[in-house]
């Protein structure tokens, strides 16, 4: 338990057999920590928004109040960013941020965090930048590749800048499931870390230096806490505006909005 890695262990909590998909082989449908956390963020996002929306009020109350501050902020993003087309894309950006924000903030109360694993960061990198690129061959077809060619571009450097153009398309992904993984795992390592520190003295492990080294890292803790929440929510508003530029880009080609 003192492993500040520990935390982000797969653990298996339901066996079940085996299965075999052609292409795939075999395939391991044991039910783990990971798959506990996603589904119950899941949960959390339908009951909140059945319950905003059961009995909508003239004048809203708190649950109504945050779902419409929730919903207007992901409107607002959508059309600012994107346009007067924005609204169409709203879906797509308020389900990842709303499935983004609800695994972040179950991390902080459960022992596992879904975010924290590669894995689950990069499927949703895939998935924006395979919606980006649907998107892109389905409004503009081949004139999609002018994503890559700036205009008022010298020829003389454009082989050069269309390189860069397209190395930097291709690193989105990377950088959206980097920068989500590394934002949530770097602070519950940085939150284990202290949080051993205060058990350790608690226990007398330190001796006289004891009381002010838990006193401290108690007080680390608590600012980390906090300091995590904010974090959870401006990874998920981050992830949502990096979207939102994605899908300027191709929505908007080369015409701004």
């Amino acid at each position: 338990m003192a492993d500040p890695l520990h935390q982000f262990q797969i653990q298996k909590l339901v066996e079940l057999p085996d299965v075999t998909v052609p292409g795939l082989g075999l395939v391991d449908l044991a039910i783990t920590n990971s798959h506990v956390a996603m589904t119950l963020a899941f949960a959390v996002i339908v009951a909140f928004l059945a319950a905003v929306t059961a009995r909508p009020q003239v004048v809203p109350g708190r649950l109504q109040s945050v779902g419409e501050q929730l919903f207007g902020l992901i409107d607002n993003l959508t059309e600012s960013i994107i346009g007067h087309e924005g609204r169409h894309y709203f879906p797509f950006v308020f389900t990842v941020f709303t499935l983004v924000l609800a695994m972040n903030f179950l991390g902080l109360f459960l022992v596992f965090t879904a975010t924290s694993q590669i894995a689950v960061t990069a499927t949703f990198g895939a998935l924006t930048i395979g919606v980006v690129l649907v998107i892109g061959f389905a409004k503009h077809g081949l004139g999609f590749f002018k994503l890559f060619v700036p205009s008022g571009v010298p020829w003389v450097l454009l082989p050069v800048i269309v390189l860069i153009e397209f190395v930097s398309f291709l690193l989105r992904p990377v950088t959206l499931t980097l920068r989500l993984f590394g934002n949530m795992m770097g602070g519950h390592v940085a939150l284990k870390v202290f949080a051993g520190f205060v058990a350790v003295a608690a226990v007398g492990g330190l001796g006289w230096l004891g009381v002010p080294v838990a006193i401290m890292s108690f007080g680390m803790v608590t600012a980390l806490t906090a300091l995590e929440f904010l974090v959870a929510f401006l990874q998920a508003f981050v992830f949502a505006v990096l979207t939102c530029i994605y899908l300027n880009d191709v929505v908007n080609l080369g015409h701004g909005h």
